[in-house]
């Protein structure tokens, strides 16, 4: 016989397609041997994937290919008569059958390693390089599962080049649409080839990361990942691999480990080293960087872990550092690192005072040029309200700062939220002792919390208020605040709001009143402040309010009465 030419090797290959389709499809209804069925059906789609990608030559095929698509057609008519004889229960005994059906899912096997050697000597064209065509946006499940399954043939058989080109075209579908994440995990080994290729030639490798990066943005997703024995080529792309590679690797890990039974993996395969390294050395870039400062808080969640970071000779003068960075990322990620490694820690918290970790946080809140996002800034109001309060050393270290200063001036300036961060600091440490309280009068808080006594947010009316009441407190505040009309006519008038149902606010609540009232009873302590009261003209409104909010309205409008019978017998002993 001659040897056959390129239109009847293409022939041969398309009835190569077609027997395999029938013999899935006939093999589904076999009711024995499933689990070697389920292995043969898992050989013919390796195949198939194969066999359909060779459809796109652009060139005469090879006889040593044709050789092998007739080999092919050989076993497939051999396993055709398996299947038949397995349907019909008509073979001569099951060990017999179970040893035939070995047979034939290993020459399957071969087949396909013979056809990856064949591409990889060079002998099929660049035709075979041709990917098929990815599904519209409307395909059904199968659609996907085979354009996926084609990218994986490629992974398995192809050159270092097809082997990038199939990642590059799984992470573009993935991309554009999650379920193919989906298909990933359910074809059988697809995973176990994308965590071998971490390991790969860092084309290949940064590919991958990409792959497995997105893969595990699927919470459900990660367990596969971790069986699949990820975290160790993940770690060793971070020590060797490029900066894409880098990152793509350091997120993913950071999204493997919220999981902190995941921990100690991570550790055990030198990745706390490989991320301190990353974090010490200023050549990488910020995303880089970012990403592995959120690996390593998530790990100090481990004690023994954050134990060996704090020895690290420069470990925390590292992180302090990195928050004069420029990059949110970089800023907020420090700061949470340093926020985790120092609670319920108060010899890390004092190492982080004494090598200026405070000023360096106070600074992310005093930057002239703004270029500190509102995110760092919100991230650094909240470590210094975790921090700082608890400790002597802490607040000192605070206050000589300047952080009055700035604080005020991101509840005069700042953006929304972090205004409602500042303003929950400013309420923290207006419980604080009467010092903390007089110098924020004096820096002229009072006036500022006063503006948020209207706010739409319940909770930020609440807090002005509860700051106000504990500000005015103090007698030298309380005086001060007396001293500008516009404080308490501005309170009168949100009374007489609530009173009246007018509120400009979303809905009058009793909480807020009460504490108006508070506000009011403090300041009654002050000549100056209660006579202004009693001249206002709301005394009407205060004496209603007195009928539905209790004793402390009721106290008020005794206490105001009694001053304004005062002046009335001033007034005759005087005429």
């Amino acid at each position: 016989m001659g040897e056959e030419t390129g239109e009847e090797s293409k022939a041969s290959i398309g009835r190569a397609i077609e027997a395999i389709s029938s013999l899935i499809s006939l093999s589904h209804s076999i009711k024995s041997f499933n689990v070697k069925w389920q292995l043969i059906r898992t050989k013919l789609d390796e195949l198939y994937s194969g066999l359909a990608a060779l459809q796109n030559l652009d060139s005469e095929i090879d006889p040593s290919l044709s050789s092998l698509i007739s080999a092919i057609l050989g076993s497939l008519r051999d396993c055709y008569d398996l299947a038949t004889r397995c349907v019909n229960v008509s073979y001569s005994g099951k060990l017999l059958m179970q040893s035939d059906l070995d047979l034939i899912a290993g020459k399957f096997d071969r087949h396909t390693r013979n056809l990856s050697r064949i591409y990889s000597a060079g002998i099929l064209s660049h035709g075979f390089a041709i990917v098929v065509s990815k599904p519209n946006a409307n395909s059904c499940k199968e659609d996907m599962r085979f354009y996926v399954r084609d990218l994986l043939t490629r992974m398995k058989i192809g050159d270092l080049e097809m082997k990038k080109q199939a990642l590059m075209k799984l992470n573009e579908a993935m991309e554009e649409d999650d379920r193919y994440a989906k298909t990933v995990i359910e074809i059988s080994d697809m995973v176990n080839i994308l965590v071998g290729f971490l390991d790969s030639e860092i084309g290949i490798q940064e590919e991958s990361a990409k792959a497995v990066l997105f893969i595990s943005g699927f919470g459900i997703y990660r367990s596969v990942l971790i069986r699949s024995g990820v975290i160790g080529p993940l770690v060793r792309v971070l020590e060797n691999g490029n900066d894409v590679g880098r990152e793509a690797s350091a997120r993913c890990l950071m999204k493997l480990t919220e999981n902190s039974e995941n921990a100690w993996s991570v550790s055990a395969h030198g990745g706390v080293s490989a991320l301190l390294k990353i974090c010490s050395c200023s050549e990488f870039n910020g995303e880089l960087i970012g990403s592995s400062c959120g690996v390593l808080r998530n790990l100090v969640g481990v004690e023994e872990i954050k134990r060996y970071m704090i020895e690290e000779d420069d470990t925390l003068t590292t992180f302090i550092k990195l928050i004069g960075s420029k990059e949110e990322i970089v800023q907020v990620n420090s700061i949470d690192l340093l926020l985790s490694m120092c609670r319920k820690d108060e010899q890390t918290r004092e190492i982080l005072v004494r090598q200026g970790g405070i000023g360096e946080l106070v600074g992310v809140l005093s930057d002239p040029n703004s270029l500190s996002s509102s995110k760092s800034k919100e991230v650094a109001l909240r470590a210094i309200d975790n921090l700082c309060f608890g400790s002597a050393n802490c607040l000192n270290a605070l206050m000589s700062c300047k952080f009055l200063d700035h604080l005020l001036n991101l509840l005069r300036n700042g953006e929304i939220s972090v205004q409602e961060s500042a303003l929950k600091v400013t309420s923290r440490l207006c419980s604080l002792q009467e010092e903390v309280k007089r110098m924020m009068g004096e820096a002229g808080f009072m006036p500022e919390l006063v503006k948020f006594l209207d706010a739409k947010s319940i909770d930020v009316r609440e807090m002005a208020s509860v700051a106000l009441y504990c500000l005015i407190s103090v007698p030298r505040n309380r005086k001060k605040f007396a001293q500008d009309d516009f404080n308490i006519s501005y309170i009168l008038k949100l009374l007489d709001h609530e009173d009246d149902g007018r509120s400009n606010v979303k809905g009058s609540d009793s909480g807020n009143t009460k504490f108006l009232i508070s506000i009011l009873m403090s300041l009654t302590s002050c000549n100056s402040a209660r006579r202004k009261i009693a001249a206002s003209g709301c005394l009407k409104s205060i004496e209603k309010l007195a009928e539905t909010e209790g004793s402390d309205a009721k106290k008020l409008v005794k206490k105001l009465s009694k001053n304004r019978f005062r002046s009335m017998l001033s007034g005759i002993w005087h005429s």
